[in-house]
């Protein structure tokens, strides 16, 4: 959906915080800064200033990717129907796409601060939607009982060495589908009280 766009970039003097990030190596930075007037944006050549009451709804997540497994996303949606996407992690090179922690963290956290300051009526929501979530369930119990039939017939025929397969391929899924899930499980939040699991 198009970006609303409000007003000009704030002015130097008026900034408290920074934040950019690349979504892909083709395009520039997506810039972002927290002023006294708001949430200032550059995205694909175009800018604007979003004032923090106008922000309808954040939701935050954890969504990795297979070039980088701790990747979180806070998606803004402004009350015009506008819609940001501000990642944790930035593309370096065609293999390396960097985690930014600790500047993704302070700059979330400074939002938030910014917005209960305005007075801000946003909604908190955190996670996955809650259709996507039960279907996420469904489908990782639908693969731990597979699992668990594959490991009783390895055991039954005396396959052990499949079974130790099976084992370890189940402990390395559950670790890493459970930990997505476990993270992302629908909720909503306030403003003094962000979910630590979907922070870095």
């Amino acid at each position: 959906m198009p970006l609303q766009e409000d007003a000009a970039l704030a002015p130097e003097s008026e900034v408290a915080a920074r934040y950019a990030y690349r979504a892909s190596l083709i395009g520039g930075a997506h810039q972002f800064e927290l002023s006294d007037g708001g949430l200032a944006w550059r995205i694909a050549g175009r800018r604007g200033l979003w004032r923090y009451g106008d922000i309808a709804a954040i939701r935050l997540s954890f969504r990795p990717v297979s070039m980088q497994a701790r990747r979180f996303r806070a998606d803004l949606r402004h009350i015009n129907g506008g819609r940001i996407a501000i990642l944790s992690t930035s593309w370096q090179t065609a293999a390396l796409m960097a985690p930014q922690d600790a500047g993704y963290r302070d700059f979330i956290v400074t939002l938030h601060a910014r917005m209960a300051e305005a007075g801000s009526r946003a909604a908190l929501i955190g996670g996955l939607g809650a259709t996507v979530y039960s279907a996420g369930f469904v489908f990782l119990a639908l693969v731990g009982l597979a699992m668990a039939g594959l490991l009783v017939r390895s055991l039954a025929v005396g396959e052990f060495a499949g079974a130790l397969f099976i084992t370890g391929f189940a402990a390395l899924f559950a670790w890493q589908v459970g930990g997505f899930i476990r993270r992302n499980r629908p909720r909503v939040y306030r403003f003094d009280n962000l979910p630590e699991a979907l922070l870095p």
